[in-house]
């Protein structure tokens, strides 16, 4: 469904804070909110903005959002929010919330999580304010978790896609984010297993990586710190970070190609995909497995060793583009 106008705004208010740790809520819901706003407006859908700059409670920001969406007409109320735990290295993962709308929220937590993130889905919520008191058919998103690393990284790489698929959404497109692919990056399918970290004893204390020959090279792959009684990278590699290892084809992809593509790793089994850097060359033949993957990531796909995986490679290493799908 397409919705001619729209009202959106960020949660919470200026003087109100919200969630607080890797991001700031309240920063980032403006963002978001301000940027989809940009793409709707491109798709010529009527929208309004509201971010709370006067409210100095929390009773008194509820009511000041709601009465604002009830001032104006329009089809659909929208109010961006970012979720909160602990402070985990771990992907936490995007939802919507609905009252009435199961539909749309759950087309819009599936957009989302097709940028990256753990999709938590849709859930139904009698106890929000903003939910019900708006007059119009609303959903809050929840973008991610201020205080999973995992999530920020996520959103800080993908922040245009995140808001063009919220867009998508809201327009009625049936689009997705996806990776431009170079030529026809082929789907390989096979079974995985976990490589690197300090935790890794398959490699030797001192073992190297194929392509990567200093921190330097690809720094966000690794522990700021050697561990404890080794010297190799392999056991440096941060084990919550997403990379892989695969048999890479060194005249399609040479090695110093290697450090500017990305793979996308799919479970069929839990339908969850992510974005993996390629890290390592391997796993040995004889293992008859397609890829080995770093800890976090087989933990944020939902699978053990020996399950199935699909890899995309190679696609180019920046921000996916949205891109209409059949």
């Amino acid at each position: 469904m397409k919705y001619n106008r729209i009202v959106i705004s960020s949660g919470h208010s200026q003087f109100v804070r919200g969630a607080c740790g890797v991001l700031d809520e309240v920063n980032e819901a403006r963002r978001v909110v301000e940027h989809v706003a940009d793409c709707l407006s491109a798709m010529d859908i009527d929208v309004i903005v509201f971010h709370d700059d006067t409210s100095t409670s929390q009773q008194d920001n509820l009511e000041t959002i709601v009465a604002f969406h009830n001032d104006e007409e329009r089809d659909l109320d929208v109010s961006v929010h970012f979720n909160a735990y602990v402070e985990t290295a771990k992907p936490m993962g995007t939802e919507c919330l609905y009252l009435s709308q199961s539909e749309l929220a759950t087309k819009m937590a599936d957009a989302i999580s097709a940028c990256g993130f753990v999709n938590r889905g849709a859930k139904k919520r009698t106890d929000l304010y903003f939910l019900n008191h708006t007059d119009m058919p609303a959903i809050l998103i929840e973008t991610c978790f201020v205080d999973s690393h995992a999530d920020a990284e996520i959103y800080r790489e993908h922040f245009d896609a995140v808001c063009e698929a919220i867009a998508g959404v809201l327009a009625g497109k049936r689009d997705r984010p996806a990776p431009p692919q170079i030529a026809a990056a082929p789907i390989q399918r096979g079974k995985a297993s976990w490589f690197g970290g300090p935790n890794d004893t398959g490699v030797s204390a001192d073992e190297g990586l194929a392509f990567i020959y200093e921190v330097e090279q690809a720094p966000h792959l690794f522990l700021p710190q050697q561990p404890p009684n080794t010297s190799g990278l392999a056991r440096r590699l941060d084990p919550d970070k997403y990379y892989i290892a695969m048999r890479f084809d060194y005249d399609d992809t040479p090695k110093d190609m290697l450090l500017d593509v990305m793979a996308l790793v799919r479970s069929p089994k839990t339908g969850r995909s992510f974005w993996a850097y390629p890290a390592d060359w391997g796993p040995h033949e004889d293992t008859d497995r397609l890829a080995d993957l770093s800890p976090g990531l087989m933990d944020a796909l939902g699978i053990t060793t020996d399950d199935e995986v699909e890899v995309l490679f190679p696609v180019y290493k920046q921000k996916p583009k949205v891109i209409a799908i059949s």
